[in-house]
């Protein structure tokens, strides 16, 4: 139905156009530091990429934002790991969120686009300030599972402070597919690439380690840590063979064939339980018991 055309220029780009709506909250929250988040744990090895500047203000105001995830914080807060457009992944303290009467609650909501404000410069910083934005249609159903997990992809395979500006624009043009009902397998298919690629990990479906061309009618393996190769008998027996004809239609972004379907799902799974250690994906556990993923 929807496509990617002028999704990501209409919504959410800079403070020009991230126009806010009348709906705030702002953290009630004393002048008392946390401790140190536990760093995450069953992370991917990530391959080199630049370092990325992390962030040293101590005070960011009006920063577009997503929140990933949220549990418990001591007896009426909450930990909420965001995803923002200019400082990547951070983990932020909302005090008195869990309070009964707190503006926040209604506030710190998955898959809506919010700006947030905050101070500190630990790794658990302290939220100030959260807006609703708006402007974008609910998750429901399928749609809103596949959001589920594209938050649990994001939450382990984004280390923290890194930006991902380009990831963070296209996670947007994914829940505006999703929310407008677009086929769930081809809008993941895209948003796996494009994580693939931003985090360090994604390399060319177009050519083979030899620097040849992939050709339609021939078939591949993939190689996790060097790319395309013929599928040849030396491959490891649990590679997945894929046509070239699929690799061509990924690299394009094509997934109107229903081979390069089911293919390019066989092979997002075994790359990304590759690079993930093996740890399983509770999400991608429910899709597939759903036949969605």
């Amino acid at each position: 139905m929807g496509t990617n055309d002028g999704v990501s220029d209409d919504a959410m780009t800079d403070e020009a156009g991230f126009a806010r709506r009348p709906a705030s909250a702002t953290s009630d929250a004393a002048a008392v530091s946390p401790p140190p988040a536990v760093p995450d744990a069953g992370k991917p090895p990530r391959k080199p990429r630049r370092a990325a500047a992390r962030t040293s203000e101590f005070r960011v105001a009006e920063q577009p934002a997503f929140v990933l995830h949220s549990y418990p914080y001591r007896e009426t807060s909450l930990v909420i790991d965001v995803l923002t457009r200019d400082h990547g992944r951070l983990a932020l303290v909302a005090k008195g969120a869990k309070r009964p009467h707190s503006a926040l609650r209604g506030v710190l909501q998955t898959f809506q686009p919010l700006a947030l404000s905050w101070s500190g410069k630990a790794e658990l910083r302290t939220l100030t300030g959260a807006e609703w934005v708006g402007g974008m249609l609910p998750l429901a159903g399928d749609a809103l599972l596949c959001g589920f997990y594209a938050n649990e992809l994001l939450v382990k395979f984004c280390a923290r402070e890194d930006p991902y500006p380009a990831l963070f624009k296209h996670y947007l043009v994914t829940l505006t597919r999703l929310a407008h009902a677009e086929p769930p397998v081809q809008v993941l298919r895209s948003f796996e690439r494009v994580l693939l690629r931003e985090t360090g990990y994604a390399m060319s479906l177009a050519r083979t380690v030899a620097r040849r061309a992939v050709e339609p009618g021939r078939l591949y393996v993939f190689d996790p840590e060097r790319g395309v190769r013929d599928a040849l008998g030396d491959a490891p027996s649990h590679w997945p063979v894929i046509s070239g004809q699929t690799l061509l239609d990924m690299e394009q972004d094509d997934y109107h064939r229903a081979q390069t379907v089911a293919q390019s799902k066989t092979l997002m799974r075994f790359l990304l339980n590759t690079y993930l250690g093996g740890t399983p994906l509770a999400t991608r556990q429910i899709l597939i018991d759903l036949q969605n993923l």
